[in-house]
């Protein structure tokens, strides 16, 4: 069984964020090209982001740690930790308000109709 203890990994992350010159860091659990299901921890330090992109398939997005803006459109969502929310199937993007920390849940092979 493979087992993470989130918290050490949320403060490995951290750190390394903060020293990116991009502000991120990302540490995949769980999932590759052999699985449908994929989980990404991604770390942003304040005020960086990842640009607007597309989801690669249904997704949610839980904050683990501190508070991201979630763009789509014209929708907007502010998450704070414990926050679950759905990755809306257009192209948005996700910007840190503080150092933060989400949880990326992706389902990668043959979506439903």
């Amino acid at each position: 069984m493979d087992v993470t203890h989130l918290p050490d990994l949320v403060d490995e992350l951290l750190a390394a964020a903060r020293e990116a010159h991009s502000g991120r860091a990302a540490h995949t659990l769980y999932g590759n090209s052999a699985h449908h299901l994929r989980q990404t921890v991604i770390a942003l330090a304040a005020g960086h982001s990842l640009s607007e992109h597309n989801s690669p398939g249904e997704a949610t997005l839980q904050v683990l740690t501190g508070r991201v803006t979630l763009v789509a459109g014209d929708d907007r969502w502010d998450g704070v930790v414990g926050d679950l929310a759905a990755v809306p199937d257009t192209r948005h993007s996700l910007l840190a308000q503080d150092d933060s920390v989400i949880l990326l849940t992706v389902i990668t092979g043959p979506q439903q109709p």
